[in-house]
């Protein structure tokens, strides 16, 4: 099966953008693959998720802009193989933690944090559904 760029991203305008991407590569883990820099501003940046597709687009909040979004807004989930392990990492980074840690309904486990701009973000082993062909 050939590997494919991920088709859905996340994205976020943040208050101080450069403060969120430190704290998600440090925190969460993820990986700066692109920043575009502007007038004491980041235009673009691509954070990848390390476990597979998908990952983090996110600028300096610029109001007034067609693309506009208040920053502290966005929520997601996120799949990961070690819920236990990242877990740990983020306790130990000192991140809000707004759902510990717990096994679900539905056979999951996940928890909840707050990121420093007020971003939700779930991670878990819950890889969803698959598709229904037909």
């Amino acid at each position: 099966m050939a590997t494919r760029n991920p088709t859905v991203w996340v994205t976020l305008q943040a208050n101080d953008a450069s403060v969120l991407i430190d704290y998600y590569v440090d925190t969460f883990g993820l990986v700066l693959a692109a920043r575009y820099d502007g007038d004491g501003t980041v235009d673009h940046a691509q954070l990848n998720w390390p476990e597979g597709s998908g990952g983090v687009m996110l600028g300096s909040h610029r109001p007034g802009r067609a693309w506009s979004r208040e920053p502290g807004t966005m929520g997601c989930y996120v799949v990961t193989s070690d819920p236990d392990a990242l877990y740990e990492r983020v306790l130990g980074r000192g991140a809000d933690i707004v759902r510990p840690l717990a096994g679900t309904d539905y056979g999951a486990r996940e928890f909840a944090v707050r990121d420093p701009e007020g971003n939700l973000w779930s991670f878990g082993d819950y890889p969803g559904e698959p598709s229904r062909e037909g």
